[in-house]
């Protein structure tokens, strides 16, 4: 058991990006399919997500890594970041509050208690500071953490493909788009296919994580 949880999870992702790459559709997208899988193989079988996840710690570890390595890109594209700084300035805080009203106001309409509407408000920046910005403001950080994945996964699978359906063109508006909604599994996304796009959703997901934990505990009180 001690290596299958990494086998299982590049056999899969790898199985699943072959896939894709000869029918790019959304529904085969190869993060949303390797975690569907192995959430279906470790039901069948039994397996605890702690035995998996013990498994394949070296996954997370190298998790770390992968975010830091967002910065190459952001650095071969800073010459062109630098002429659009006063849009990106303007486009993460606006992004940030649209991501956080919309979540917050669909819930509410949808009737969700007070603790739901707390736990989703921060779902579209990464996870280590959702939970942190969860629990300050009163949510679940647990359901705050599932809220985020979930996000981010939607993203990776269908974000591109809506930006391309309501024809968003320019590059650094799409990677804005992509780092601010949903964080590091979009930027993840868009890196495949603009490394410029990509360099910027790197910016925008990290921005938005600052942006968003020191707005959001004084913007909850007057949404409540």
């Amino acid at each position: 058991m001690n290596s299958f949880g990494i086998f299982l999870t590049l056999a899969l992702f790898y199985l699943f990006s072959k896939l894709y790459q000869k029918k790019r559709s959304f529904y085969l997208n190869p993060v949303l399919l390797s975690i569907l899988v192995i959430a279906v193989i470790l039901k069948v079988f039994g397996i605890s997500y702690q035995t998996y996840m013990e498994s394949a710690r070296i996954l997370s570890f190298l998790l770390g890594p992968a975010v830091v390595s967002l910065a190459i890109p952001l650095y071969k594209q800073r010459e062109v970041i630098k002429t659009y700084l006063k849009e990106i300035a303007l486009g993460i805080p606006f992004g940030g509050l649209i991501a956080i009203l919309s979540a917050f106001y669909v819930a509410k309409f949808l009737g969700a208690e007070e603790i739901v509407l707390l736990s989703i408000a921060p779902k579209s920046i990464t996870t280590a500071i959702a939970i942190g910005v969860s629990e300050k403001i009163g949510g679940i950080p647990a359901l705050t953490a599932v809220l985020v994945i979930l996000t981010g996964i939607m993203g990776n699978a269908v974000g591109v493909e809506v930006l391309n359906l309501i024809r968003v063109k320019d590059r650094v508006a799409r990677g804005l788009a992509m780092g601010v909604s949903s964080h590091g599994l979009g930027t993840a996304r868009i890196i495949l296919d603009d490394e410029l796009a990509g360099a910027v959703s790197g910016l925008a997901m990290a921005l938005n994580g600052v942006f968003t934990s020191l707005v959001l505990p004084y913007l909850i009180h007057v949404l409540k």
